[in-house]
């Protein structure tokens, strides 16, 4: 009989079997998920990597390619700076003192010529094939060089090499129309003076990089000066441009034309007159000014020792500059007129009135004598300025108080710089009345104690000259933009120093010292002159106290019966004895020269003739 525990370990052999069997479906189905884990794994990394792959690609191909795009057309890209062409500076008739002149360097990269032949394209994209030989024998050509030297220039590994240099534009032109792979051209701009020294001193110099360094060049380098332009175009890998490819000009803007008031002809006269004046007297420097007493304007202003601004560095530093306005000193006696006009216009004395001048003053226990010996004199003031006596002045210079005195050299413009656009240009010493000493507070009256330029002197000249009224002096009469439109420079401020009736006195008194007192020597035949001559100690410049030298001067004007031109003439520490140093002859000789440029016919009416004594 079957039982149930016969089949009990059947059945339990049934089941160990079993479990055995599931066990290992189960090990089995563990290691086929582990393999498909890692396949999945695979699969995701995979797909990660086409993803960034993926990315990356659209990255390239789209958004991307505009600076993929761009670095590739940057390095296409050729640019030639077109330099600014610099303003010129021109002269009152338009002659010209300074010009800029374009010139360009042939460059080469040696790495671009090695090719045998090239295809060179014209304006409608045709192509036409050029042996290296042809090319070197066209840009010998247009270079005007030998074939040898430019196959020299153009051969070997350099990536930069000069072909040729300072070419002019028409050379240059010739040259890119070649259009030579490796061969490119670099601008550069050039200061030339095609009237060397005459005015060089006024015109000044720039520097390597043309920057103005001295004169009108310096203070008005922001108008000379222009902006550079370029023009950017694409070239191929065999240095070939591309025709039809970027080709982006920007045009230069070139600077403004200066127009001056000088006249170059008498500027050119002037400084010889003063260098053979200079040389005359082996004196340290000479100057000398002319100025249309009418509107201010500077007809010549000559300096002893002209600077060439073609070659500055052949000059002495301290002879580059423009002494009329840089160099203060005291200017003596030609300061007496300044005194006589204040008494006058304050109706303090006139022409006639009468002094007693002994030969010594002594006020404030201060002693003033002349330059030459006299006894007591009955002078009157015209006597006193046309005899130039410090003595004489001083007594009637008693009738003006401290402040009188300075604020009267104060309205003639003493201690106040011109400003006439030169680099420099001195104020001079003119100190506060509270600060004058007791010998200062006279000695001002007649030029010592106070110091100013040869063009402040002029400027005071020419307000007596003008009927009373000074006109601020000027060099630069306008601007010529490079479009040719002129634009006149600003008005000059003007004063009325004193009122036409003094001014016609003080005039008549200065052509009375012509004619009636010491100034004979500058008398003009046909022409009727009023001068006034000047002299003072020259402080030493070595550093200790005292004087070596002095310091002769003259102005003056003519024709006083219509009075144009104002003449100045100085020379620093002449060589000789004082009493036989004049100006007069260069006065003459340069006034001259200027009455017959400017045409003016011979005086009328009868000279000024006041007496020098009491009758």
């Amino acid at each position: 009989m079957a039982t149930s525990t016969k089949r009990t370990p059947a059945g339990h052999g049934i089941a160990d079997r079993s479990g055995r069997a599931a066990r290992s479906g189960r090990t089995a189905l563990s290691r086929a998920g582990g393999a498909t884990g890692r396949l999945r794994l695979g699969v995701g990394a995979m797909l990660a990597l086409l993803l960034v792959i993926g990315g990356r690609l659209v990255l390239v191909q789209g958004l991307g390619v505009g600076g993929y795009a761009q670095a590739a057309l940057d390095k296409r890209l050729q640019t030639t700076v077109l330099p600014a062409e610099r303003g010129e500076i021109v002269d009152a008739s338009g002659k010209v003192l300074a010009q800029s002149v374009i010139r360009y360097n042939i460059t080469v990269d040696q790495t671009k010529t090695k090719i045998d032949t090239f295809k060179r394209r014209d304006k409608d994209g045709n192509e036409t094939t050029v042996t290296r030989g042809q090319a070197i024998s066209e840009l010998a050509g247009a270079l005007a060089m030998p074939v040898d030297q430019v196959t020299s220039a153009i051969t070997g590994d350099k990536k930069f090499n000069y072909v040729a240099r300072n070419v002019t534009p028409d050379v240059e032109a010739r040259v890119t129309d070649l259009e030579i792979p490796g061969i490119y051209s670099e601008g550069s701009s050039q200061r030339v003076y095609p009237q060397g020294a005459v005015a060089g001193n006024l015109v000044g110099f720039v520097g390597s990089d043309g920057t103005g360094l001295a004169g009108i060049e310096q203070t008005q380098d922001g108008q000379l000066s222009g902006k550079d332009g370029s023009r950017v175009y694409e070239i191929g890998a065999d240095g070939l441009r591309i025709p039809v490819a970027t080709d982006e000009l920007t045009p230069a803007q070139n600077g403004q034309t200066i127009k001056l008031t000088i006249n170059s002809d008498l500027q050119y006269f002037t400084q010889q007159a003063i260098q053979t004046q200079t040389e005359k007297y082996s004196a340290e420097w000479g100057i000398a000014i002319v100025e249309d007493a009418t509107n201010g304007n500077i007809l010549a202003m000559a300096d002893s020792n002209a600077m060439d601004p073609n070659d500055p560095g052949k000059s002495a530093a301290k002879d580059r500059g423009v002494r009329a306005v840089t160099a203060a000193y005291e200017p003596g006696s030609v300061e007496k007129t300044l005194t006589m006009s204040a008494l006058i216009q304050e109706g303090k004395a006139n022409p006639l009135s009468e002094y007693t001048v002994p030969p010594t003053v002594t006020i404030d226990g201060q002693t003033f004598a002349d330059a030459f010996t006299h006894g007591t004199e009955k002078r009157t003031l015209a006597g006193i300025l046309g005899y130039s006596m410090n003595t004489g002045t001083v007594l009637a210079g008693q009738a003006l108080n401290r402040q009188e005195r300075y604020d009267w050299l104060t309205k003639f413009g003493i201690g106040q710089a011109p400003d006439i656009g030169l680099p420099g240009e001195a104020t001079g010493i003119l100190h506060k009345p509270d600060e004058w000493d007791a010998r200062q507070q006279n000695t001002v009256l007649f030029g010592q104690g106070v110091t100013q330029s040869t063009l402040q002197t002029v400027r005071a000249y020419q307000a007596i000259a003008n009927s009373g009224q000074m006109i601020q002096p000027r060099l630069i009469d306008g601007y010529v933009g490079a479009d040719g439109v002129a634009r006149k420079a600003a008005d000059q401020a003007t004063n009325q120093v004193v009122s036409k009736e003094t001014a016609q006195q003080v005039r008549d008194m200065l052509e009375s010292a012509v004619t009636k007192g010491e100034v004979k020597p500058a008398a003009i035949d046909g022409y009727r002159v009023g001068a006034k001559t000047g002299t003072s100690e020259a402080p030493r410049e070595d550093g200790v106290p005292g004087f070596d030298g002095v310091t002769s001067s003259l102005i003056g004007m003519a024709p006083m019966d219509n009075p144009r031109f104002i003449v100045a003439v100085v020379i620093q520490r002449p060589k000789g004895d004082i009493f036989g140093i004049g100006n007069a002859d260069v006065f003459r000789s340069v006034m001259s020269q200027t009455l017959h440029t400017y045409n003016i016919q011979p005086s009328a009416g009868t000279p000024a003739a006041f007496p020098q004594y009491v009758q």
